[in-house]
């Protein structure tokens, strides 16, 4: 059973979400708990199979027995296992948190949403074990189309934005798997490590770079890389409570570990050094994301929206850890610590956010006075977190910045340093704004504050377990615990380890 396990990721959610609708017939509110138990599974077989990639490295996994390059193979190195622990984790968070915002923005469709939220996961797990370069276009196809069902039973507004995102997604898939095509027609060949292995006698192939550089717009697209954006503050900002949840967490971190995944295990380093030198203009192209992002989020009323600009910025924090992993001994490090890091602190943010839409249907920063006085567990969980996507340390934020400062140092690119620092003087101002509604401002007239009272508990401990968090992690991550996962997907890229 145990070297079962590999596969069961993706297996678990995916059977979940077809006995879903059976258990429905029942008792449509046994679905909610349902999910839950099934994502606890998911969680589980995760954890597992990280404690056994650690112990005993990469597991290869044959589908049907059948070896690879003809048969389907399941991967899971450090890399993998780290981030499908990652994605199990906020899933189960956002699931347990969905209970009560379900029942209030989604009344009639409790069956059906629990039972497309379990294809998502199950699409999300698919790209990060997934071996195959064309099942990786499935499993992203997949939990897309679960995502555009989710968004479009959202707000007034949610069936324009999930059409504009299946307009961006479908090009985004397209130029991917064009990309896909152009690979399989100089090889004969979809699984990863074979492509590794045939890819460099053929480098200098004009078809093997035009299929680079779809797949990088493509995957671009799906991570909103600035400008490429243009679909995500809509999106985050009309979903239904729960979907804002697990889209800016664990889908967006699965399509930065497709894009990781691409360019490093696909193509590899000697590709984009010798023939794609794209690291730069992905750095310049961050620092961009970063500055602007902040800048359209300080401009922003609406909190949701808000944070899906400054998610936007969190991107281009990300992105700017992956272009400068060559030129630096830090490698990957401060990539693999944001994606944990930014998951954790909008995942908080967004669950506080929806939770004053859940209880007094507030969506504008303006009429947050008094929300520290009226909902203060809630209000200081989003402080936390606010704190740590700042960089107070000993927090994730801290880190994470920390981190790509000695990165972009030891790469001689100091320009970044200051980006780095201009972007969180802008996070201040944006963040700040929220904090001091809530705890300072005193509208004028007797009983012109809202009256509302705390979320429930179901909704509020998860936020706070996520806010706590911020820190704790942050001190873990200061006690270098983590570093074998993290030298071990940089020598597995070739890239410098940690000193």
């Amino acid at each position: 059973m145990i070297e079962q396990i590999p596969i069961l990721i993706v297996v678990i959610p995916l059977l979940s979400s077809f006995l879903c609708p059976l258990i429905g017939l029942w008792r449509k509110e046994g679905c909610y708990f349902w999910a839950v138990f099934s994502l606890s599974l998911h969680c589980l077989a995760s954890v597992n199979t990280l404690v056994t990639v650690i112990e005993s490295g990469t597991i290869n996994y044959y589908v049907g027995n059948w070896s690879p390059p003809w048969g389907i193979e399941v991967v899971v190195d450090h890399l993998s296992a780290y981030t499908v622990v990652i994605v199990s984790f906020m899933s189960l968070f956002a699931a347990i948190y969905a209970k009560r915002t379900v029942e209030q923005e989604l009344p009639g469709k409790i069956v059906h949403f629990y039972t497309v939220f379990l294809l998502l996961v199950t699409g999300l797990s698919g790209i990060v074990v997934t071996g195959d370069v064309f099942n990786l276009y499935v499993f992203l196809e997949i939990s897309a189309l679960a995502c555009y069902a989710l968004i479009a039973v959202g707000e007034d507004r949610a069936p324009v934005a999930s059409f504009r995102y299946v307009v961006m997604g479908t090009i985004g898939a397209c130029f991917y798997l064009l990309g896909v095509g152009y690979l399989y027609i100089v090889t004969g060949s979809l699984n990863m490590g074979d492509l590794s292995t045939l890819l460099p006698e053929l480098y200098a192939n004009r078809v093997v770079q035009t299929a680079f550089v779809f797949m990088l717009i493509g995957s671009g697209i799906k991570i909103a890389l600035f400008p490429l954006h243009t679909w995500q503050p809509d999106a985050y900002t009309y979903a239904p409570s729960a979907v804002s949840v697990i889209i800016s967490t664990a889908m967006a971190k699965t399509s930065i570990y497709a894009l990781i995944r691409i360019i490093f295990s696909v193509f590899t380093l000697d590709f984009i050094i010798g023939f794609a030198p794209i690291f730069d203009i992905i750095c310049w192209i961050s620092a961009i994301a970063m500055i602007f992002g902040s800048i359209y989020a300080i401009t922003q009323s609406n909190l949701k929206r808000m944070l899906a600009y400054s998610s936007i910025a969190n991107v281009g924090y990300i992105m700017l850890g992956v272009g400068l992993s060559t030129s630096t001994t830090l490698g990957l490090t401060p990539v693999l610590m944001h994606i944990l890091n930014h998951a954790v602190m909008k995942g908080c943010m967004f669950m506080v956010a929806c939770a004053f839409i859940y209880k007094a249907g507030l969506r504008d920063i303006k009429d947050f006075v008094g929300l520290g006085r009226k909902m203060p567990y809630a209000s200081f969980a989003f402080i936390l977190a606010a704190l740590a996507m700042i960089g107070m340390p000993p927090s994730v934020g801290f880190i994470t910045k920390w981190y790509l400062i000695l990165a972009a140092l030891d790469a001689g690119k100091y320009i970044f340093v200051g980006v780095i620092f201009f972007s969180t003087l802008l996070m201040i101002v944006y963040f700040w704004r929220v904090i001091e509604i809530m705890y300072i401002r005193v509208e004028e007239g007797e009983g012109s504050e809202i009256r509302v009272d705390e979320m429930p508990m179901s909704m509020l401990t998860p936020a706070l377990i996520l806010a706590v968090l911020c820190f704790v992690i942050g001190i873990v991550w200061l006690s270098g615990a983590p570093s074998p996962i993290l030298d071990a997907v940089n020598s597995g890229f070739g890239l410098g380890v940690l000193p």
